[in-house]
């Protein structure tokens, strides 16, 4: 008996040293690698990114456009792209786009700009208007634009709409389908898996929790939708009618306008497109190509001009370190962009903590005289948005102005944060307001009970034993309710005072109803429409500041993290590239959506349970 106990914990031993060996054998392999890599790199002139002479930037936008990047461990972005792994939500900052097209602009080896869209998600219309603007400017040079393209999405298209030649592939299409917000909702599911949901809310069009008390959208959640929705379809189709030079009655928004004009196409997505003067010709690849070629000289790239892609000109563009302090003044930015969560959070996402920690960085660096909060956020967390709004307040008292310059998105705790700002900027179809509070958990005693599993047990008050697992107490639910009306009244309370408005002059517009920036200005809820350039001269002016540069205010990375990121970064840049590859599984995407949609609920993790959150501002 003694020894078979001997030999199998022998056998184990022995294996766990064969594992042990090969985990440290793998790990040391992949650091050889690295290091053999940035040897040849220091060794050798190939991996310096030169920009060629007369040559053409290839705008090739992929994924999402964003004002702050989701944080990435460098490792694990190091092991991507080294395996050439697709990443799941790729995103590229404004801030490099419209740095990329305002130096090309003056860049003389730069002859010309193409725009290669395939790969943009989108990323909000104030942001896209930003890019186009820039557009605009850079034909001021003289230098022509192109739009080349198989298939054109809707948000695609608005920026090719801007180029000086826009070219549609044969085999391709577009179609404009305007904006919409459609969701699926849970009643039903919920009252077969006999789960109770309990729901506290102020706000008639406060509508972050139909999707689990009904089976369809409320009349008062249409009405507000529908108005915001049109207010930016306007805005859209007069961009690209002013920028095609065409009618706005040019867009087909009935399925007997489109389906005349298509039949005259014959049934061709893209002679249907030219034919209503949405491209300039339909060309080839090929076509495209020879074009590029007589006005640039070829390469032996892939792509067979003359050409830098926009990740090879901001490795250009953009210094591997920070230059040293010249002593100026400064616009301090602070980024206050994703779901606010209670805590401390990564970038990409609004804690409380985390985010606070920024402004009280702003509030200590004495070259910083004024601070822009950029905020793109759906809110979040009641009390996360309070403990930044307090930050903000401190800043103010410290003799240090705040801008709130509101992006694609400032409802619900992102109009929290921003309304103690001095002054309130949003774009015209910034999507803002959304100003009301709720609080909502689900219990399971009735799905418990039809498996035959029961809660019970004894506690020394009547507030114990609050569980999943047990019905709420109805007089729980009216503490709960007074609780969620507190909440709305100090909402309002905040916005009335640092708006000077009457508290029931901000009721008749909040009750969780969403604006856009344009309709919010007319309200009193903004003071100016802009974009981030304004609000930093408007937060210089409050300063006194004639002369400034504008800082970005970030979390400082330790010795041992700028290491490994600078390290890690130069060898994935080496071994390997991204691909992208979307999904076409309609089912598993249905599927996924479901899962974010409670997932989006799930990871709310306010301490009172209290969320002032619109999750019905997407479009």
């Amino acid at each position: 008996m003694a020894s078979s106990k001997n030999w199998t914990k022998a056998f184990f031993s022995g294996l766990w040293t064969a594992l042990n060996f090969l985990r440290n054998m793998f790990f040391n392999i992949i650091f050889i690698l690295i290091v053999v890599g940035l040897i040849a790199a220091f060794m050798s002139d190939d991996g310096k990114v030169e920009v060629p002479t007369d040559s053409a930037l290839v705008l090739s936008l992929n994924g999402n456009i964003v004002i702050e990047e989701v944080a990435k461990d460098p490792f694990d972005e190091f092991m991507r792209e080294a395996f050439e792994q697709a990443e799941d939500n790729p995103e590229v900052l404004l801030q490099d786009i419209l740095l990329a097209i305002d130096n090309a602009k003056q860049d003389r080896r730069i002859k010309a700009l193409v725009l290669h869209l395939h790969g943009l998600r989108g990323g909000g219309m104030d942001k896209l208007k930003q890019v186009a603007m820039a557009l605009e400017d850079f034909k001021t040079s003289e230098k022509p634009i192109y739009a080349v393209g198989d298939y054109y999405t809707q948000s695609q298209y608005y920026l090719a709409s801007h180029a000086d030649h826009l070219y549609l592939n044969p085999m391709g299409g577009l179609m404009l389908d305007g904006f919409g917000r459609y969701r699926m909702y849970y009643k039903s599911a919920l009252e077969k898996l006999k789960a109770t949901t309990h729901v506290f809310r102020v706000g008639t069009f406060k509508s972050a929790v139909e999707p689990v008390l009904r089976d369809d959208m409320s009349d008062e959640a249409k009405e507000a939708n529908q108005e915001w929705l049109d207010a930016l379809w306007e805005e859209y189709k007069q961009d690209v009618a002013k920028a095609r030079e065409m009618d706005i009655s040019n867009f087909d928004e009935q399925f007997d306008s489109f389906n005349a004009k298509f039949e005259v196409a014959g049934g061709d997505f893209a002679q249907y497109a030219l034919q209503n003067n949405w491209v300039d010709a339909l060309k080839t690849r090929d076509e495209v190509r020879e074009e590029l070629i007589a006005l640039v000289g070829s390469d032996d790239s892939r792509r067979g001009f003359n050409s830098i892609t926009f990740n090879q000109y901001m490795q250009v563009l953009k210094m591997p370190f920070d230059l040293p302090d010249n002593g100026s003044d400064k616009v301090g930015v602070v980024v206050a962009k994703g779901t606010i969560l209670n805590g401390t959070q990564k970038a990409g996402t609004i804690g409380g903590d985390s985010t606070a920690r920024l402004l009280r960085k702003a509030r200590n660096d004495d070259s910083i005289k004024a601070v822009v909060l950029q905020v793109d956020s759906p809110g979040g967390s009641a009390f996360a948005s309070e403990v930044i709004r307090q930050e903000i307040t401190l800043l103010q008292a410290a003799g240090k102005p705040v801008v709130a310059s509101m992006s694609s998105l400032a409802a619900s705790g992102g109009y929290w944060i921003s309304t103690s700002a001095d002054e309130i900027w949003a774009a015209p179809t910034t999507i803002t307001g959304s100003i009301g509070i709720f609080g909502m958990f689900m219990t399971y005693e009735d799905t418990l009970d039809y498996l035959g599993i029961h809660t019970d047990g004894v506690g020394t008050t009547e507030f114990t034993g609050l569980t999943a697992t047990r019905k709420l107490d109805p007089r729980l639910g009216n503490i709960f309710q007074r609780s969620i009306e507190h909440g709305y009244d100090q909402f309002i309370g905040l916005v009335a005072e640092s708006r000077s408005m009457d508290v029931e002059q901000v009721d008749k517009i909040a009750q969780g109803r969403v604006w856009i920036g344009s309709k919010a200005k007319e309200l009193g809820l903004v003071d100016e429409l802009g974009y981030l350039d304004d609000a930093v001269n408007s937060a210089a002016k409050l300063a006194g500041l004639e002369s400034y540069d504008t800082k970005y205010v970030q979390r400082t990375l330790s010795s041992t993290e700028q290491l490994w990121k600078e390290f890690l970064g130069s060898a994935s840049a080496m071994m390997g590239k991204a691909i992208v590859a979307d999904s076409d599984n309609q089912l598993m995407q249905i599927i996924g959506k479901v899962v974010a949609d409670f997932n989006a609920v799930a990871k709310l993790n306010d301490p009172r349970g209290m969320y002032a959150y619109c999750l019905m501002c997407e479009y």
